[in-house]
């Protein structure tokens, strides 16, 4: 049988031919199902390294389908379905990452379009253009990983386009993960004193003791009972934490008890000698006044509330900081004026950054890193020092003297 050509006399392959209603070229094939397919392109060599991609994804067993409806979307609607016993807390959170940077940019392209380069290009615009944080991009990272991740294993595409990007993205836009600063001494002792003697701050003292002196995250500070509390061991139990959000099918968001996000979570902390004296503060408040005890999920009895017979809100408790800070640093600059000196200003900081405190102090002061990661109630050991134990300037002229003094009689 002789073999097919076209009007300039070039053989035609197996399921290659000319339509002759617009002289297309055109090459005909079965997909994975069984399903007939046809491609078509104006120029024959072109068709053909659209031949030879198809029978490499054949080969490879993608779903050719998928690669030509599956956007980003909808890859990452169906990942979120997968994440079964996800806290209604971190759902709503994934999905305001997802749909406030990726849904309205990126999300609608095929997920089979994307490379490298565009997930490169995509951080750095994130970064730069609209100036988010390194640590925000990293959750927005966190997101796009495993949904792609899926796609490779739901056999739509081969490889990962973001492994490796946050890498490269560190290195190019000059920006480092440990950006939070820890309080110094200084700063800290400043602060607390600020509090203490402060005639309306004064009541908040226990609180920040409390968040300053254990490292309990925010949602586990604010749910935490005096049945959490062994006064005579000198111990707090942690083993549940508080989130404020919206489940699905509510009207209004409110305070929710769940476990900690990981088994190393749930953890016992020693007790300061200034936080057990914190809480025998809170507890002669509680007594003297006639505060209602909220219940939440059943839960109740708690150490800490605001003067609505509430547990704290940890936006609350942001603005407080914030609010303290201020008076502190204009009280501060007025004194400096007058007395000619440069003032000692507080930076601003958030609530996050008493936990970030105490860690740095744990760590300058404790060289077992398997009681550090206990104490903060992480899951690695990796995860304490890569996020919390930064090295303070105080601390590494500490060291250099130390050594000094063992090592200037050797030279």
């Amino acid at each position: 049988m002789e073999a097919r050509k076209d009007n300039r006399g070039r053989r035609l392959k197996k399921g290659e031919f000319v339509r002759k209603s617009d002289g297309r070229f055109c090459f005909s094939y079965s997909d994975a199902l069984g399903r007939r397919r046809y491609i078509y392109d104006r120029d024959l060599l072109s068709l053909r390294e659209k031949e030879e991609e198809i029978q490499r994804d054949l080969l490879d067993g993608l779903d050719l389908y998928q690669r030509k409806t599956a956007t980003l979307n909808a890859t990452f609607d169906r990942y979120m379905k997968t994440k079964y016993g996800l806290r209604g807390s971190s759902e709503k959170g994934y999905y305001y990452l997802y749909d406030h940077f990726v849904r309205n940019t990126i999300g609608g392209k095929l997920i089979s379009s994307f490379k490298f380069s565009d997930i490169m290009q995509f951080y750095l615009k994130l970064l730069k253009e609209d100036d988010i944080e390194l640590a925000t991009l990293d959750n927005v990272h966190c997101l796009l990983h495993p949904t792609f991740q899926m796609a490779v294993r739901d056999d739509i595409i081969r490889k990962n386009p973001t492994d490796g990007a946050m890498a490269e993205v560190c290195k190019c836009g000059g920006k480092n993960r440990n950006s939070r600063d820890a309080l110094t001494k200084d700063q800290l002792r400043t602060f607390m004193g600020y509090v203490a003697s402060h005639p309306i701050f004064c009541s908040w003292w226990p609180v920040f003791v409390v968040l300053f002196g254990t490292g309990l995250r925010a949602g586990e500070f604010v749910g935490l009972t005096w049945d959490d509390i062994d006064m005579e061991k000198r111990t707090i139990n942690v083993n549940h934490t508080l989130s404020y959000y919206k489940k699905r099918g509510e009207k209004l968001s409110r305070m929710h008890v769940h476990r900690p996000k990981t088994e190393a979570g749930i953890r016992v902390i020693p007790m300061l000698d200034s936080v057990k004296l914190a809480f025998e503060m809170a507890k002669e408040e509680l007594e003297g006044c006639e505060y209602e005890q909220p219940e939440i999920d059943g839960l109740t009895n708690f150490v800490f509330l605001n003067k609505y017979s509430t547990v704290h809100n940890p936006q609350t408790l942001n603005r407080e900081i914030k609010c303290i800070v201020a008076h502190y640093n204009a009280e501060e600059e007025k004194r400096a004026l007058k007395e000619k000196r440069d003032p000692f200003l507080l930076p601003d900081f958030s609530l996050h950054i008493c936990r970030h405190t105490f860690a740095t102090r744990l760590v300058e002061v404790c060289t077992n890193l398997k009681v550090i990661t206990s104490i903060m109630g992480h899951k690695s050991v990796e995860t304490t020092m890569d996020i919390y134990a930064d090295a303070s300037e105080e601390k590494n002229n500490e060291v250099m003297g130390l050594l000094s003094d063992s090592m200037d009689d050797t030279f």
